[in-house]
């Protein structure tokens, strides 16, 4: 690699786990709660199934986090018009869908595979998630890697 690629790469690599990560970390921390909360609710309160319930407890989740990161993780990007906004949180959500699919992988694996309780599982497939959503989030939905402040 030439000595240029590998400091675009090393400028890349900071900019993205930088403070930054250990606020999209505590972001996500309060999400997870979200998400365990409302998927134990929603098995053990209704009909529902471990699957079915993650997507619910996953939406519910991600609406949380979005405004979170949006005020507080990533508040020096992008623009404040709704318009704006909304263009990010409908590509929060495209982009977290990535992410959804390991952590619905890993928990459907988990519980239909080895027989591991879903609230553990899901756990698992979220933590394995994260860093999908970070990358993503940083690159995709609030583009960290442009000067756009």
């Amino acid at each position: 690699m030439s000595e240029s690629l590998l400091g675009a790469v090393r400028a890349r690599l900071e900019t993205l786990y930088s403070v930054r990560f250990g606020q999209f970390a505590s972001v996500g921390f309060v999400g997870m709660i979200v998400d365990n909360l409302s998927l134990f609710a929603l098995v053990e309160l209704t009909v529902l199934g471990p699957v079915l319930a993650k997507v619910i407890a996953w939406e519910l989740a991600i609406v949380v986090i979005f405004v979170v990161n949006e005020r507080w993780t990533f508040s020096d990007y992008g623009s404040t018009d709704t318009d704006a906004i909304g263009r990010r949180f409908l590509r929060s959500n495209a982009v977290r869908v990535g992410g959804f699919l390991v952590t619905l992988s890993v928990l459907t694996g988990l519980v239909y595979g080895l027989g591991v309780w879903y609230m553990a599982a899901n756990v698992v497939g979220i933590g394995v998630g994260f860093f999908v959503n970070y990358s993503l989030e940083s690159l995709y939905t609030w583009r960290v890697h442009h000067d756009e402040r």
